[in-house]
């Protein structure tokens, strides 16, 4: 399934309404790379789900791995009676042929724990799920709705190398007025999303707000949680399971804020008051 149905709040300048909306799914795929009798390296990688053998066998030759379809004995969904029940469906077996065995060697540490989009300090399923995070104060009025649907309009302005490139994303943090702090830019949204997270680690300073210039994927929502922001702000659409963390997490995830409107999906009192 690579769509979900959820229910939201539309936020417009000057007025409330719920709305039904459907969202892409996001769920973490573990890729097992070996021999045919162990697992010799594990990689995570977020995606959405379909096509999951043709997604293992492609990044495998990607990597270089494997360079001709003799060095593939066979790609297959993994049926490992002791897996956790979010994981079923969600783990592929990638068995290599002995020629393609070394290669094995020339993948980096930063690429098991990568993957392919950035999940932060992870190389198995568990690890991405399993992670324990702060669940933040119950959500109280703090940020009215015509200052969240202008971040990120607020965020493209203070975006310099962006003005000049169009081609990087950005991150900001606000205080609790909505007022940007900081920005951050950087080829890759998680690396904008870290800088500007390790700014406000180091100054030290505690965001009401983080706005990023992209979607809302489950990797941003997880870095506000462990650094403890209670809104996350982004231009684009949320995934299903950036949603799931931010209700867990207690945050509110505001999406598609542009053009003098927004949709807050998890914990809309923050920005909505009290439901009627």
């Amino acid at each position: 399934m690579s769509a979900s149905h959820r229910r939201a709040r539309g936020l417009r300048l000057d007025t409330l309404a719920a709305v039904n909306d459907d969202i892409a799914v996001e769920e973490p795929l573990e890729m097992r790379l070996g021999d045919g009798r162990r697992t010799l390296r594990s990689v995570v990688t977020m995606r959405t789900p379909g096509a999951d053998l043709e997604l293992a066998a492609g990044w495998v030759l990607g990597e270089g791995i494997v360079r001709c379809v003799d060095d593939l004995v066979s790609v297959r969904a993994c049926t490992d009676r002791s897996l956790l029940p979010q994981a079923r469906g969600n783990v592929v077996t990638v068995d290599l042929a002995e020629q393609a065995l070394p290669r094995l060697a020339g993948l980096s540490r930063a690429t098991d724990i990568t993957g392919a989009c950035g999940v932060c300090g992870a190389d198995s399923l568990a690890a991405v799920m399993g992670r324990q995070l702060e669940v933040l104060a119950p959500a109280v009025p703090l940020l009215d709705p015509g200052v969240v649907m202008a971040l990120t309009d607020h965020l493209q302005e203070a975006q310099r190398v962006f003005a000049r490139t169009g081609g990087l994303h950005g991150a900001g943090v606000t205080d609790a007025t909505g007022t940007l702090m900081a920005v951050r830019e950087d080829i890759g949204r998680h690396n904008a999303v870290d800088k500007v997270l390790g700014w406000a680690l180091m100054a030290p300073a505690q965001p009401t707000a983080l706005v990023v210039s992209s979607r809302a994927s489950f990797e941003i929502v997880q870095k506000a949680a462990a650094s403890r922001v209670p809104v996350v702000v982004t231009v684009s659409a949320p995934s299903s399971l950036a949603i799931d963390l931010a209700e867990s997490a207690g945050i509110t995830l505001v999406a598609f804020a542009r053009s003098g409107r927004a949709t807050a999906y998890t914990h809309p009192a923050r920005v909505t008051g009290p439901a009627d």
